[in-house]
């Protein structure tokens, strides 16, 4: 019996020495495992960063060719609905009206400056006139202080020559007052007609340039109705083009007709001044060749 004891007991104590080792295996590896699972994200965080800073300069390397390749990178913009695209895309009807403005506009600027120079000379030559012709002694002697293109000095010649050609066939059955008062009539009406000269281009320009335009901007609605009709359906690119060409002759002409407004307006005011002087130089010439005959030698 003690021997069979001694042996159980014997078994049992090593049977339990084997199962605490086992169990203290398995706690060991548990703990392990434990230890070795935050390490893993570290691991991932870690080497997250790297991959990202080693693939973002290739990302850039990858993007900056890209980005250079793109046609028309840093270029200019053509405008599709300027001027320059209208002349060239337009059809014979806006380039034909376009061409009309352009023409009125020209001749506007050049009447107004050529008639503005010219009254600029006529007042200048008033100036002198006035300053140098009544000092002289007589008409003749006065007419020699005027400039040789001067109008006045035309007006005095005029006079002087209907003064002492009066006797005649024909011109001895008109009274010597009337017979000088038309040649000085003549003579300033021939300087109101080369200061009135273009006056009705521009007013014309005025009245006529905004319906010329009004005309380009129906024809292009026209023409978006169409593209319109032929496309079946609203879309801008269909019609960005013709109304873009409408607004554009509705714009020039309006720019050309109110300078011509305007610069018609000024001349007009600027001839009646210079006009009123001329009148006036001739009323005082006609009555010295009237009452001083004596004063034209």
């Amino acid at each position: 019996m003690k021997t069979n004891d001694t042996f159980g007991s014997k078994m049992t104590a090593w049977i339990s020495a084997i199962a605490l080792v086992a169990v203290l295996a398995g706690a060991s590896a548990v703990r392990a495992q434990d230890a070795a699972a935050p390490a893993a994200p570290a691991a991932d965080a870690a080497a997250a960063p790297a991959a990202d800073a080693s693939a973002a300069p290739a990302a850039d390397a990858s993007a900056a060719p890209a980005a250079a390749a793109l046609p028309g990178a840093g270029a200019v913009v053509e405008n599709p609905y300027g001027i320059e695209h209208l002349w060239k895309e337009g059809d014979m009807v806006g380039r034909s009206v376009l061409v009309i403005l352009v023409i009125m506009s020209a001749g506007t600027w050049y009447i107004s400056l050529m008639r503005i120079i010219d009254q600029t000379i006529l007042m200048k030559q008033a100036n002198t006139a006035q300053k140098n012709f009544w000092a002289a002694g007589s008409l003749k002697d006065g007419i020699n202080k005027l400039e040789p293109n001067s109008a006045f000095r035309a007006i005095v010649a005029d006079g002087l020559k209907a003064a002492e050609h009066h006797d005649g066939k024909l011109t001895d059955q008109i009274d010597m007052n009337e017979w000088v008062s038309m040649s000085l009539q003549r003579a300033s009406d021939n300087i109101n007609f080369k200061l009135q000269s273009g006056v009705a281009f521009l007013a014309s320009v005025g009245s006529v340039a905004p319906f010329v335009g009004l005309f380009g901007t129906v024809w292009g609605i026209l023409k978006a109705l169409i593209a319109i009709g032929v496309a079946g359906q609203v879309s801008i690119d269909k019609v960005a083009g013709p109304l873009g060409e409408a607004l554009i002759m509705t714009a020039v002409g309006l720019a050309v007709a109110v300078p011509a407004v305007l610069c018609y307006n000024l001349i007009v005011r600027r001839n009646k001044v210079a006009l009123e002087r001329v009148r006036n130089f001739s009323a005082d010439v006609h009555a010295v060749l009237l009452a001083g005959g004596a004063k034209r030698a």
